[in-house]
């Protein structure tokens, strides 16, 4: 997804601007971007009254037997008020929550839910952590742990240039594949711009229904002018690692992705649209903002424009499996992992403070201690998802039907992950002896290590 932009609003500010580099772009990407929601035209896109939220309550999974009396699980109190606020203050169509606990002990849930709104504002329907949506960005992980993968099978080489497996692909004034690196491309510090930041890009509704490849996009974006400073988000760069990935494999990335990651794990849930415009299966609605500041639904997309780096559909429950089996061992090695996990500092105007880098990874830092590391991504059409892993192992997955459009709704969406992630240190503070939970199954018999310990 595209940018935050955060340093540069201020709160309660509604996120204008002229691009989607800004948001569409965000699109598939990993962070949503700041400037564009407020310019996208209504135009033959059907419309939503902004106040067919003001009356949707709260929706929960159904509550257990209470738990022993002696134990603490937690009543989710403060990621149920976060979930509100984001309908509330923030207007955001439906909001959920999906928990896994891997220390949690019974009788206390290792897996719990939270929702809050609507989930499709024609019908009514309650929003819930169950259903797929377009999880854009958070596609750069599954591609960049199938990169590192052939990595760890010595088929690429991290400090490989470009032009040692795609020669010729970059080659334009102030472009050189034979000078960047895949190293450079996982973390965005190629110095490759942006193809979604093209001015066509600045009416993204127009491309709604449009296919594109990869190599079409990668031309465009070395017209661009390059990129100020060094580390520069892109989903450029993942579509040429897609590109690589073929030209190694003799497969698609798609079917490589598939192959290694999506099928082995029995994410069911997960899948490649193409360039079906209509989600599979149960899914929420999505909504973005017109200019006019009416909600417009922007649920069928062709996303053959994010491809690697941002078609993927999902659901939370898929995002939490594969966050646990890559920081548990289950998809890399552990040189490979922990060459993830060794960032840089990103763009606070792209990403928010705090936040660092690595290869196909996000960390960012918890009120409570510590850091979480996962990936966000968002879709012109509205979807917003996020997977994260903190200390301890604990993870949690954020579905968005609507994208925040203001600093403050941005603040509130993390605020969301941090209370996730952070109940379980509030509710040992107190002295229980259980971890927190409440609703839900029981979660896997893995147990995924803590992504804390690897320089950042």
């Amino acid at each position: 997804m595209p940018t935050f932009l955060l340093t540069t609003l201020q709160p309660g500010r509604r996120i204008a601007g002229t691009g989607l580099a800004a948001l569409a772009a965000a699109t598939a990407l990993a962070t949503v971007p700041a400037t564009a929601l407020a310019t996208v035209p209504a135009t033959a896109l059907a419309t939503v009254p902004a106040t067919a939220l003001a009356a949707q309550a709260v929706a929960t999974a159904p509550t257990p037997a209470a738990p022993h009396p002696s134990t603490d699980c937690g009543t989710h109190d403060q990621v149920r008020s976060a979930l509100r606020v984001l309908n509330g203050r923030d207007g955001i169509a439906g909001a959920a929550v999906l928990v896994t606990d891997p220390t949690a002990h019974a009788p206390c849930a290792a897996r719990w839910t939270e929702a809050s709104g609507t989930a499709d504002l024609g019908t009514g329907r309650r929003m819930n952590a169950a259903d797929r949506l377009r999880v854009g960005s958070v596609t750069k992980t599954f591609t960049a742990t199938v990169v590192l993968q052939l990595v760890a099978e010595h088929r690429i080489g991290l400090d490989d240039p470009v032009d040692r497996h795609l020669p010729g692909l970059i080659d334009a004034p102030g472009y050189d594949g034979r000078r960047i690196t895949v190293r450079q491309l996982l973390q965005h510090t190629s110095g490759l711009p942006d193809y979604l930041e093209a001015p066509e890009w600045e009416h993204f509704e127009q491309l709604r229904y449009r296919h594109f490849e990869p190599r079409e996009l990668v031309a465009r974006a070395l017209e661009l002018p390059r990129p100020h400073g060094s580390w520069h988000y892109a989903t450029t760069n993942y579509l040429v690692l897609g590109m690589i990935v073929r030209e190694v494999t003799g497969r698609s990335p798609e079917a490589e992705i598939s192959r290694r990651i999506i099928n082995p794990l029995g994410l069911h849930g997960t899948y490649w649209p193409g360039d079906a415009t209509r989600l599979q299966g149960p899914h929420s609605r999505s909504y973005f903002t017109d200019a006019e500041g009416r909600r417009v639904d922007g649920t069928d997309w062709n996303m053959t424009f994010g491809g690697v780096g941002g078609a993927l559909v999902s659901t939370p429950a898929d995002l939490t499996r594969f966050a646990a089996a890559l920081f548990d061992g289950r998809l890399l090695p552990r040189a490979q992992l922990a060459q993830m996990r060794r960032t840089v500092a990103a763009d606070p105007d792209r990403l928010w403070p705090g936040a660092r880098y690595g290869l196909g990874l996000i960390s960012s830092p918890l009120s409570c201690g510590g850091t979480w590391w996962g990936h966000g991504g968002t879709v012109p059409g509205g979807h917003r998802a996020l997977v994260a892993v903190g200390p301890g192992g604990r993870s949690v997955a954020v579905a968005l039907n609507q994208v925040p459009d203001s600093l403050q709704a941005e603040l509130d969406f993390l605020d969301v992950i941090d209370k996730s992630l952070c109940e379980k240190a509030a509710i040992a503070s107190r002295g229980s002896t259980g971890s927190t939970g409440a609703t839900g199954s029981t979660g896997t018999s893995h147990s995924p290590r803590s992504p804390e310990g690897t320089p950042a």
